[in-house]
């Protein structure tokens, strides 16, 4: 799986839960999805996506972008 596909199933998984505990517990959790939207927006313009540096610093992303589960081999 390249990297690309797995920040964009992240996100989307991070805002549906983000509107769904909105839905069910408070509105207030309504500034997850907000967040991750701004930072989708922010990686457009800087080039930098904090889940890949975390993912990258656990060994999990290759030199090409590509995901290794379960880290270093």
């Amino acid at each position: 799986m390249k990297i690309e596909s797995l920040i964009r199933l992240l996100a989307g998984v991070v805002t549906l839960v983000g509107v769904a505990l909105a839905y069910s517990v408070s509105p207030a959790w309504l500034l997850l999805p907000a967040f991750v939207g701004f930072n989708l927006i922010q990686s457009v313009f800087t080039g930098i996506c904090p889940p890949s540096i975390v993912l990258t610093k656990l060994g999990w992303i290759d030199a090409e972008g590509i995901i290794r589960w379960g880290g270093k081999k």
